[in-house]
């Protein structure tokens, strides 16, 4: 049976616990493995995101980051 999609590249990624429960869930929701949910997201960014909060979501992540990490 061919792969309905081809996956090219690879690499390790570090992931919070609830970013990976969601991309699971949103995966599992979409009947895509994590691999291709993560390419789905990827190749639709722009038509994904919303541009109003996504500028505040993004400095809220990284003002919380460093605290994250510990």
């Amino acid at each position: 049976m061919p792969k309905r999609l081809r996956l090219t590249r690879r690499f390790p990624v570090a992931m919070t616990e609830d970013g990976y429960r969601r991309l699971r869930r949103f995966a599992s929701e979409a009947g895509l493995d994590e691999g291709e949910a993560l390419s789905f997201l990827f190749e639709n960014f722009d038509s994904v995101i919303d541009e109003d909060t996504f500028g505040h979501r993004l400095r809220l992540f990284n003002a919380e980051l460093e605290d994250r990490k510990r």
